[in-house]
């Protein structure tokens, strides 16, 4: 077993007091409290000035907006041949996202479902089973460029079905 030689320089990390690390965890708490909040009234108002749903601005201003971490980490990893940091990433943070925050926030106060969720839930099985059969079929277990051009251009495609 290889072992990894140990970090001997800690000048590059900084140490905080106790105290200040607590400032910083309830400071950054406060103020992501308050970004959400700016997100949701913000995209309130984004989808009554241009006139569709708050469901359309959701499901594609807020997502992306949202996702872009999720772009970046897995852009990087895939770069430096992490392949398993790049789809684990995007699958841990779905499966997240909707068994975490979903069952938290129905927790904390009852969700209301519009069935007019139906059809982009068909959507989202209809994209997992896609991933599926890319990453698992062939020899190489590989997600290729043809196929990421797929998914891109299903996005796109349910993207301009949102918005007509």
């Amino acid at each position: 077993m290889k072992k990894l030689p140990a970090e001997t320089d800690t000048s590059a990390a900084k140490v905080f007091t106790t105290a200040k690390t607590w400032i910083f965890i309830v400071g950054g708490l406060a103020l992501l409290i308050s970004g959400g909040r700016l997100v949701v009234s913000n995209a309130v108002e984004i989808a009554t000035r241009l006139g569709v749903s708050q469901k359309v601005i959701g499901l594609t201003i807020v997502a992306a907006g949202t996702s872009l971490p999720e772009l970046v980490t897995s852009v990087t990893a895939a770069l430096k041949k992490n392949s398993d940091i790049a789809v684990g990433n995007i699958i841990g943070s779905n499966i997240f996202n909707i068994c975490l925050i979903l069952g938290t926030s129905a927790m904390i106060s009852p969700v209301q479902y519009d069935p007019a969720f139906n059809t982009d839930t068909v959507l989202l099985i209809f994209g997992t089973l896609l991933l599926f059969v890319a990453m698992f079929s062939g020899r190489r277990k590989k997600l290729d460029r043809w196929e990421g051009f797929v998914l891109l251009s299903c996005y796109s495609g349910y993207t301009i079905y949102l918005l007509t």
